[in-house]
Parts: C-alpha cells; sequence; structure tokens
C-alpha cells in the first residue's frame, strides 16, 4: 500500500492527513473518499484503533485496499516531507472559510482528532492557512468524516473534477 512519501505520484490530486484519529468508522469513510476524489490518506501516529478494526473496514468497504495510505509518527516530519505542497489546518477555529480557497494539485488537508481537533500552537503559527466549514452555532462541529469529504469535493471541483 505505501509508495514513497515525498515523491510525487501523478495520480494523486490531494493528500488528506489525519492526525491522530480516534473513530475508525470515520477514518474508514475518509479513506473511501479519498478513493474516490484521488487523495492520498496519511495517519499521524498514534491512532485509538487497530486498521483490522471491523468498523473502520465495514465503512471503507472493499476499497480499503485500494487507497493509498502513509503512516507517520509526527506531524513536524509529514510536514517537512512536502515543503513545496500547499497545507490547510482544517478547524473550527478560524475565520478564513474554506470555500474562499483556491486549491490546486497537490494541496494537503489537515485534521485533527475527533475529540480535540489540532494543536493550537500549530493553528496560531498557521493561522493564513487555516480553513473552516460554515455551520450554525446549534453544534460545535460537524463530523470529521463529513467535513473531509465537504473539503475534498470542493477542492476537487476546482479542479474540473480532473483526476490524477
Amino acid at each position: 500500500m505505501d509508495k514513497e512519501v515525498g515523491k510525487i505520484n501523478p495520480e494523486i490530486n490531494f493528500k488528506v492527513v489525519l492526525h491522530q484519529p480516534e473513530i475508525p468508522a470515520n477514518t474508514g469513510n475518509i479513506g473511501r473518499v479519498c478513493l474516490g476524489v484521488g487523495a492520498e490518506l496519511h495517519i499521524i501516529k498514534p491512532m485509538r484503533f487497530f486498521l483490522t478494526d471491523k468498523y473502520l473496514k465495514r465503512a471503507g468497504l472493499d476499497y480499503w485496499d485500494k487507497l493509498t495510505i502513509h503512516f507517520h509518527e509526527n506531524l513536524n516530519s509529514f510536514i517537512e516531507s512536502f515543503p513545496e505542497n500547499n497545507i490547510y489546518y482544517c478547524t473550527t477555529k478560524s475565520s478564513n472559510i474554506y470555500s474562499e480557497k483556491k486549491y490546486k494539485k497537490g494541496d494537503i488537508f489537515v485534521f485533527g482528532a475527533e475529540s480535540k481537533g489540532l494543536p493550537e500552537e500549530l493553528l496560531k503559527n498557521n493561522y493564513e492557512n487555516t480553513i473552516n466549514i460554515p455551520m450554525t452555532n446549534q453544534i460545535r462541529s460537524i463530523n470529521l468524516s463529513n467535513s473531509v469529504a465537504i473539503i475534498l469535493y470542493e477542492a476537487w471541483r476546482q479542479l474540473n473534477w480532473e483526476s490524477g
């Protein structure tokens, strides 16, 4: 499954990064969406579940083995591997609306853990590259897998639905 990290794969439109994911069904759904739009999935350890989890497999269905997935020990090493790519930090703690950015092939979208999001210091140091999805004040956040789908499909739409 794992191709060389840091190398450009012409079949990949985007990279989705999950920082310490906690819910296997979300990760399974995200993997399926990644495959659907031509994105790689990168997981920053630790994960709060095993890749053999039945909920992860159920959510990813029979697509999981087709997904390009990479694992990283920490977020800094991942970021250092892609100095040429635009990196967007997806968070509820931003006033930068995701649909107002102009995306291009190779862009990276970083999402935090379901219960705590991304580290505050990371968001503060990269505020201009943070993006959020507008929502009412009736909820704290949108489900992680839904958030990934919303942002990825907008980015792919901006590429005129081109794949790889």
